[in-house]
């Protein structure tokens, strides 16, 4: 990782992604989680404090290590115990149906593959284990979806290869997942940036 990566856009990313409305979905999309839980793109982990008291453990994504540090205050006050294993969701470090749960929250956008992270975290759930999610991604109005298109390079190129553009239920379903509860809105602001999937996948 470069400078920008590795020490700027953690932290930017961190003071963007707190908005109210944001942690209102990161209360949503946390519901109902029990037993350990593998979480990729842990961040700064904002979504510790949203944690059930259900869960006995996360089991903790991450390549940043600026994120990983952002993250000490909130790890140390969560109600939940939070372990690092490792820094790529495309090849998970755990045995095959060994966790309860898994989330991500906007992180499909910005890993290389993500059909291989979702077919990795379908090999770790537990059968009948879910996959709590809520990324933004390919909008179905032609109009934003030609603007997601048109601006998903410079985006690449400022959020650390996020995609605009990714059509999260399909790769969902590519990766043998079953989509078992979505729903599809836009958030406040630009509509190419905005259009949201949130529910739950199961393997």
């Amino acid at each position: 990782m470069g400078f920008y990566q590795e020490h700027v856009l953690p932290r930017l990313t961190d003071r963007v992604m707190r908005t109210g409305e944001l942690e209102r979905l990161r209360g949503r999309v946390l519901t109902g989680l029990a037993g350990e839980v593998v979480e990729i793109g842990f961040g700064s982990g904002l979504n510790v404090a949203h944690y059930p008291r259900a869960v006995t453990g996360v089991l903790a994504v991450e390549p940043a290590t600026v994120g990983r540090k952002l993250a000490a205050g909130r790890v140390a006050a969560a109600g939940v115990p939070v372990s690092y294993i490792g820094t790529d969701a495309q090849a998970l470090p755990l045995p095959d149906g060994s966790t309860d749960h898994a989330v991500s929250t906007w992180t499909l956008c910005t890993i290389p593959e993500p059909g291989r992270a979702l077919a990795e975290l379908r090999r770790v759930l537990r059968p009948g284990g879910q996959l709590h999610f809520v990324e933004h991604g390919l909008a179905p109005d032609a109009k934003v979806a030609r603007a997601q298109d048109r601006y998903t390079p410079l985006q690449r190129r400022l959020a650390g290869g996020c995609h605009l553009n990714r059509p999260i239920d399909r790769l969902l379903t590519g990766a043998g997942l079953e989509l078992t509860e979505l729903s599809t809105f836009y958030l406040t602001g630009p509509r190419a940036w905005g259009y949201t999937y949130l529910g739950v996948a199961t393997r």
